[in-house]
């Protein structure tokens, strides 16, 4: 075992191939290029590089413009507001659901809420529970495009048109890039701030710059010491850290997740204590969406409990965090024992989470060298997009979405894409029989989110993953449009889908202008062409995916495909 400040390596067999890694980036200069944003370390032509590597100076520079952010947010806090809302997607709310969930609130700033959906019962429910005059809306998105947070602010926008007339555009805030159309918008309908971000920064490697920092500062979290934790990382990985040996470095971590992913180890396993457990949700786009391209892949498995050796193909690599709560030891040691390679990440306390945020942004760049691909574009998002622009646009003309054909049609659900059967339950064991290999399965969720609904999806993501010794993930959409969703349909094509759908029990009609009543669609329609988007996006791929549409009982259903799993 090779033991660094804060990170330690098991490797094993494979320790060799990352010491050879290792010399051979020492030799090319890769770090020091990397610092000097030379784009030709992923890419002869510097398309999508050279305008994205400003996360590099993240720390340092947000840092200088702190006193500017609590100049503009200090006043507004002071004001009472006890809700905030931040409307985004991907990486315009993954770094500050993460903030808001390690971190706790200070007394007198308001409660943060993340809303990334379109699912029309969670957005009735947020808006019920609001005192519209005492919440404040962060609408962030970099592009000042992205199709769900523009919609949301219209919707929003209106409620609080209605509640505060003419002051309305005073509990809003945008977080956009400079002359984006959110910007624009802002200006016209007199909104209280615009924060402009960094145009150099792209979405997954925001957490430090303003679509991070500016929610966690609204909540009163310390974020000067989140910052000087994050610059301490920044100045150590560009002057000293990199010596071509193993140690805790970014750089070094990029080089064990490269040279592993190239030997079949591409199934990023974290293990969490229950206080890092968020963390996973942000790691999880960082890795997939940066490395789910040109036939290859990092799959970030995540909130999947440790499990005996038995359980695992040759595919894994294990990243076990530990704190005060530790991990088994017992497991960690059968698990090295077994040939699994590990790496361990020791943590003091919770303001190391941006150090951390740093490190593994840093560590994602160097992987993706070593596996020869860009890590800052997202080439196959927009497949999803187009198909899902279509459905919308079909929507508006014939006012219903296109109809599919079930295969499968019972009282409790409607299956597609699948081969006959008599259940549910023998559909999905029939379709998971045709794993090979080191496949991996997703359940992608467009189910409202509830405890009930959470306990049931682990189940069968447990039963899955023991029975077919499989990596097995959950994605709710359409969060995972933006995360995770350019890894399945970039990487090598292993993945096995199983899209679970339902009707909503309400729809909300969205504004087709912010000040205006008239409605062209609901959320509900939105959100059901974007499922049948995406999964038309991963047909075309020939991406082997199922679709079951849950009607009655939606509980009973999925615990009943788990229970067939187990025992067929």
């Amino acid at each position: 075992m090779i033991a660094g400040a804060n990170l330690n390596y098991s490797l094993g067999k494979y320790e060799g191939a990352v010491l050879h890694t290792l010399g051979a980036l020492q030799k090319g200069r890769i770090i020091q290029r990397i610092w000097k944003q030379d784009y030709t370390v992923w890419k002869a032509k510097p398309d999508n590089i050279i305008n994205r590597l400003g996360w590099l100076n993240a720390p340092r520079d947000t840092l200088k413009q702190l006193s500017y952010v609590r100049a503009v947010l200090d006043p507004i806090i002071a004001e009472g507001y006890t809700d905030a809302v931040l409307l985004g997607m991907g990486g315009s709310s993954l770094a500050a659901e993460v903030f808001s969930r390690i971190f706790s609130r200070r007394e007198g700033h308001p409660n943060l809420h993340i809303l990334d959906t379109t699912d029309p019962v969670s957005i009735s429910q947020i808006s019920k529970k609001l005192n519209l005059a005492k919440t404040l809306f962060l609408v962030s998105s970099k592009s000042g495009t992205t199709l769900e947070t523009v919609l949301l602010f219209h919707y929003f926008y209106n409620l609080a048109l209605k509640k505060s007339g003419k002051k309305a555009g005073r509990n809003f805030i945008i977080i956009t890039d400079p002359d984006s159309p959110l910007e624009e918008l802002a200006y016209r309908l007199s909104l209280r701030h615009v924060f402009l971000s960094n145009p150099a920064i792209g979405g997954r490697y925001s957490a430090l710059s303003f679509p991070g920092i500016v929610p966690a500062a609204l909540m009163g979290i310390d974020v000067e010491k989140l910052l000087r934790n994050a610059l301490t990382i920044e100045e150590t990985e560009e002057s000293q850290f990199f010596n071509g040996r193993l140690n805790s470095s970014g750089s070094v971590l990029g080089a064990v997740l490269g040279t592993l992913a190239q030997k079949g180890r591409s199934k990023l396993t974290f293990i969490f204590p229950p206080t890092w457990a968020p963390l996973g949700s942000w790691l999880e786009q960082l890795i997939a969406e940066s490395t789910g391209k040109e036939g290859k892949g990092i799959l970030p498995v995540c909130a999947e409990p440790l499990m005996m050796p038995a359980a695992y193909k040759d595919d894994r690599l294990f990243v076990i965090f530990h704190s005060k709560e530790k991990a088994s030891p017992k497991k960690v040691s059968a698990i090295i024992a077994a040939g699994h390679p590990v790496i361990t990440v020791r943590l003091q306390n919770k303001f190391q989470l941006a150090s951390q945020m740093f490190l593994w942004e840093m560590a994602t760049a160097v992987s993706s060298h070593i596996l020869g691909i860009n890590p800052f574009d997202q080439p196959d998002v927009e497949a999803s997009k187009i198909i899902t622009r279509r459905m919308i646009d079909l929507y508006r003309g014939k006012k219903e979405l296109p109809q599919e054909k079930a295969v499968l049609a019972t009282k409790e659900c409607d299956g597609y894409g699948c081969t006959m059967a008599a259940t549910p339950a023998d559909a999905l064991t029939k379709f998971l029989s045709g794993a090979k290999g080191n496949a991996y399965v997703c359940l992608q969720v467009y189910l409202k989110a509830t405890p009930q609904v959470a306990e049931a999806l682990l189940e069968l993501r447990t039963a899955i993953s023991k029975k077919y010794r499989l990596a097995a993930v959950i994605s709710y959409g359409p969060r995972y449009l933006h995360s995770t969703g350019q890894l399945h349909k970039g990487d090598n094509g292993q993945g096995l889908f199983i899209q679970l759908t339902s009707d909503d029990k309400l729809d909300i009609e969205i504004p087709d202008r912010p000040g205006t009543a008239a409605s062209t669609l609901t959320f509900g329609t939105l959100k059901s062409a974007q499922a049948m988007g995406d999964r038309q996006a991963l047909i075309k791929l020939n991406r082997k995916i199922i679709r079951f549409h849950l009607k009655e009982n939606i509980m009973a259903t999925i615990n009943a495909m788990a229970v067939s799993v187990r025992e067929n």
